[in-house]
């Protein structure tokens, strides 16, 4: 009696577990697609915040070369974005980050045309002081917007440093670290695609398989 009511009991659990399991990947198997989908709708607005999209024509999000470089900060294999017009290579789409921000790693996304002016820098993830640092953030402040059309003339461009330092970026009241460590990665970014432009044209595409 108690063999078979353990045996009974253990088959109700066993087929609940299956009924379990399924359910949750029938949930997983219909929201992978929308989960997907979102994510590329986010992307694509993120690339279109540094490139509008009349400045390409293909598709952006599957055109990427994948890389380790320090010019880029020190988290390997980030992802730059090939934008073609008219299958003319025409600019670039960076991710970056920088260390040296108050609270810790800064990501940034920065995009620079074939002659080095830059169309746009964002910041994409920061843990700065609310009120003073995450005045680097788009929806904070219009400081980020102060890089597009600039251009970096060298390494030795002291034009790029926020104001304290003899440069040219405004720096927050209360707040130099933040910004003075963005404007170090972007020109930092600028010099690594204005000398490697060509090459990155060149080498193989790491989002070929992107859906």
């Amino acid at each position: 009696m108690i063999l078979s009511s353990m045996t009974k009991n253990g088959g109700i659990l066993t087929v609940f577990a299956l009924l379990t399991t399924g359910a949750v990947a029938l949930t997983h198997s219909l929201t992978a697609e929308r989960i997907s989908e979102q994510e590329k709708k986010q992307l694509a607005e993120q690339l279109q915040q540094v490139l509008d999209a009349h400045h390409y024509d293909n598709q952006l999000y599957k055109d990427c070369v994948i890389i380790t470089d320090e010019r880029l900060g020190p988290r390997p294999d980030q992802v730059i974005y090939r934008a073609y017009k008219n299958d003319e290579p025409y600019a670039l789409v960076m991710r970056h980050v920088t260390p040296s921000g108050y609270s810790g790693d800064i990501n940034l996304l920065t995009a620079v045309f074939a002659n080095g002016d830059i169309a746009g820098v964002r910041v994409t993830k920061h843990e700065e002081t609310p009120g003073l640092g995450d005045k680097v953030e788009i929806k904070k402040s219009d400081w980020i917007t102060l890089f597009k059309g600039q251009n970096v003339l060298g390494d030795d461009d002291t034009r790029w440093a926020v104001k304290k330092d003899g440069g040219q970026f405004d720096q927050f009241t209360g707040a130099t670290i933040t910004p003075r460590a963005v404007v170090g990665s972007v020109k930092n970014a600028v010099l690594f695609a204005k000398a490697e432009f060509d090459n990155l044209f060149a080498a193989p595409n790491s989002c070929q398989g992107a859906q």
